[in-house]
C-alpha cells in the first residue's frame, strides 16, 4: 500500500467494532485540519454535561454548521467557548486521547493528533464506554451522518453498505503550500462495522489528497477484512 503515498506522509488506523481488533500504519502526529471539529463538539458536550445543561440554540446552530458544513466561523466561536487548547486538552484526558494537543491561540486547525487517537475519539462517540452521555453521542453521530454531499468523500470510499458517519479535514499550509487531507468515521463493509482514520500531509493539491485518502481507505479495509477472515471481501 505504501506505493500509493508517493512523497506524502500518511498514517492509517482501523478498528473492527465487534472484535476490538485494530490495525495501524504509522504513528506520527499530524495536523488535524477540520477533523478536530468532532473533538471540539465532544469537548463542548462534556462541558455542558458537567454544568448540567443542554446546548443553547446558538451552540446547536454553530455545532451543526461546524460538523455538517465544516463552517470555520462557527468552529472559531466554539473553540473560544470551550477554552481553546486548554479546554480541548482537558476533555481529551477524559476521552483517552493522550497524543492530541490543541493548536496555539485561535489556530485550532493545527491541533496535533495521531490516527490511533482519532480511533479513540471515534470510540468515545460511537461506543458505549464513554464519558459522553448517550444523548451527547447520538447528537454527534447524527451530525456526522448528515454532512453536506460535497464532503462525503474519504473513508466512505471503503464502505459498501449502511450509512457512513464521517468528518473530513483539509488545510493548505502557508509556508509549504502543501495540503493536509484527513478523514475519520464509522463505515460498514462486508457485514462488519469499522472505525477508521486516515491522516495525510504533503499533498500537491486537495484533489490529489482526497484520491490518495480514498485509495488508502479501500486498500486498508480490504487488507484488514482479509486478516479478520472475511473471505468475501474483494
Amino acid at each position: 500500500m505504501t506505493a500509493l503515498f508517493g512523497d506524502n506522509r500518511m498514517s492509517v488506523a482501523m478498528l473492527d467494532v465487534e472484535s476490538g481488533a485494530m490495525a495501524t500504519y504509522g504513528h506520527d502526529a499530524f495536523d488535524t485540519a477540520s477533523i478536530v471539529k468532532v473533538d471540539i463538539l465532544a469537548t463542548l458536550l462534556l462541558q455542558a454535561q458537567d454544568q448540567g445543561r443542554r446546548l443553547s440554540t446558538e451552540e446547536r446552530a454553530q455545532s451543526a454548521a461546524m460538523i455538517q458544513k465544516s463552517d470555520n466561523e462557527s468552529t472559531s466561536a466554539l473553540w473560544t467557548r470551550i477554552g481553546s487548547a486548554s479546554g480541548l486538552d482537558a476533555a481529551n484526558e477524559r476521552l483517552g486521547l493522550f497524543q492530541t494537543h490543541g493548536g496555539s491561540g485561535t489556530v485550532w486547525g493545527i491541533t496535533q493528533t495521531t490516527a490511533e487517537d482519532q480511533i479513540r475519539l471515534l470510540q468515545a462517540v460511537f461506543g458505549d464506554k464513554s464519558p459522553l452521555s448517550e444523548a451527547s453521542r447520538a447528537y454527534i453521530q447524527d451530525l456526522m451522518r448528515h454532512v453536506v454531499g460535497s464532503q462525503t468523500w474519504g473513508v466512505s470510499a471503503a464502505a459498501d453498505s449502511g450509512t457512513t458517519a464521517l468528518k473530513n479535514g483539509w488545510l493548505k499550509r502557508t509556508q509549504t503550500k502543501k495540503w493536509d487531507v484527513n478523514s475519520i468515521g464509522r463505515i460498514e463493509r462486508g457485514g462488519r462495522v469499522y472505525l477508521m482514520a486516515v491522516l495525510l500531509n504533503g499533498c500537491s493539491t486537495q484533489e490529489v489528497g482526497i484520491s490518495i485518502v480514498e485509495q488508502a481507505s479501500r486498500a486498508s479495509a480490504t487488507a484488514f477484512s482479509l486478516e479478520l477472515g472475511d473471505e468475501s471481501t474483494t
